[in-house]
């Protein structure tokens, strides 16, 4: 009797782990080679929720690498291979600014003079921007280059091959890109009080039903994928009610290379638009708005979280002020023949996106004042971090501002020339011309 129950129960344990037997036998293949070529990949893979379920190498890599002498064969996993199994969490990755995150590193006019190593060879900017969907001929180049890290994109937060869903949710998965020199939010958020307190939380100073957000709270609500906010990366947006702050972002937009000199709309708009830089409607705004309350209100009230929104806005429109002076006076240099413009270029603005390949200290100066500066000074406060939003942001501004007055006038001074009156482009035009453009572009 007791060795048909101890048979009975060995049937029944092997039955329930049949999923695991048959995915390691399916790719016994793979296994045995892999364990001493790659063994931690392996060891990875195990402790996977994919290998419990079925899944085996063949699965995401294809069955076509069976040796050393085919490796070439390897099916390299895209999105839409985790989209078999995973289809609402890449449906709303699509639609989010991860999605654009390729795009928006390529559309820059002049990434394609930084080294390989940098941007294909994700050393550089191309380490996060990887991150992104990109269309069949970028895949095959990008293989045939050698380069096959980026082009799954879901392996940037769940890393191979483990894929965990606990790793991802914690604060530093996001660590990773969002730190360092244009977007320090690792650097803001754990040393704000939210950061703090999860920090505490986790270490067990705290008991766990203490309020604590993390990154992904506020970022991805009920595990959302989408990962967007209200005023884009950019911190531009149409429309703006205020007639002073609606002229210095158009004068943004002609830095950016948005907008040319007359106000009129570009080839860049469509780069913007693609990789979802910007707010370009009032309805996009508000969405991202009210849906950033709906969080904040579960520990706050709503007029506190409305207000705390408000002073990141109000913070926007001020370092929108300098930028606006900062970026005319570099565009009367050119006017007026003492600074040259960008090569190639008829645009009589810098191109502030031609980041550190700006020729000229004053250039140079307002590259900094616009990616580094200015990002801190209102991501600081959106944030939550006292001294990103001053010191390292709205306080170097205020410095770069300085410098930018004293070169040009040094400049001027040396050319012997007279500054002549250079005008504020009015809000109406550029922006209600850029605002006819668009609705154009969504037909």
């Amino acid at each position: 009797m007791r060795r048909i129950r101890w048979r009975s129960f060995l049937v029944c344990f092997f039955l329930l782990n049949i999923p695991a037997n048959l995915a390691f036998a399916k790719g016994s293949a793979c296994i045995s080679c892999h364990t001493n070529v790659t063994p931690n990949i392996v060891s990875d893979f195990r402790l996977s929720k994919h290998a419990p379920n079925g899944l085996d190498c063949s699965t995401c890599h294809g069955s076509e690498h069976t040796g050393p002498q085919d490796v070439a064969n390897v099916k390299i996993p895209t999105p839409a291979t985790c989209q078999a199994c995973h289809p609402t969490q890449v449906e709303q990755f699509s639609k989010g600014k991860h999605a654009f995150a390729w795009a928006a590193i390529t559309a820059m006019p002049t990434i394609h003079w930084q080294p390989m190593a940098l941007i294909e060879g994700q050393k550089g900017c191309g380490g996060c921007h990887k991150l992104g969907l990109k269309s069949e001929q970028e895949i095959a180049q990008l293989k045939q280059d050698g380069q096959i890290f980026g082009v799954a994109s879901c392996d940037a937060c769940h890393t191979r091959h483990t894929f965990s869903k606990a790793e991802a949710q914690e604060p530093e998965a996001c660590e990773t890109c969002h730190m360092g020199f244009d977007h320090p939010q690792w650097e803001m958020y754990t040393g704000s009080k939210h950061g703090v307190r999860y920090m505490l939380r986790r270490e067990g100073v705290l008991p766990e039903t203490a309020a604590a957000p993390k990154c992904q709270t506020c970022h991805m609500q009920q595990g959302n994928h989408e990962v967007r906010t209200a005023w884009g990366f950019l911190a531009v947006k149409l429309p703006i009610d205020d007639p002073q702050w609606a002229a210095d972002q158009a004068l943004i937009l002609q830095g950016l290379g948005v907008l040319d000199p007359q106000g009129n709309p570009t080839a860049r708009l469509d780069a913007v638009k693609a990789a979802d830089m910007a707010r370009l409607d009032a309805e996009s705004f508000q969405k991202e708005r009210e849906r950033m309350v709906q969080v904040c209100t579960q520990c706050h009230s709503e007029k506190f979280a409305g207000g705390e929104l408000a002073k990141g806005d109000q913070m926007v429109r001020e370092t929108d002020r300098l930028m606006a002076e900062a970026i005319q006076i570099v565009s009367g240099l050119y006017n007026d023949g003492i600074l040259k413009a960008p090569a190639g270029s008829t645009a009589s603005y810098p191109d502030i996106l031609s980041f550190y390949n700006a020729p000229s200290p004053i250039e140079q100066t307002l590259f900094h004042m616009y990616n580094e500066h200015r990002m801190r000074a209102f991501q600081g406060t959106f944030h939550a971090s006292q001294d990103y939003a001053l010191w390292y942001g709205w306080g170097e501004m205020n410095t770069d501002l300085v410098n930018i007055r004293w070169m040009a006038d040094e400049m001027r001074n040396r050319a012997t020339l007279v500054t002549p009156t250079t005008v504020l482009p009015t809000a109406a035009g550029p922006l209600g011309s850029l605002l006819g453009s668009l609705q154009n572009l969504k037909r």
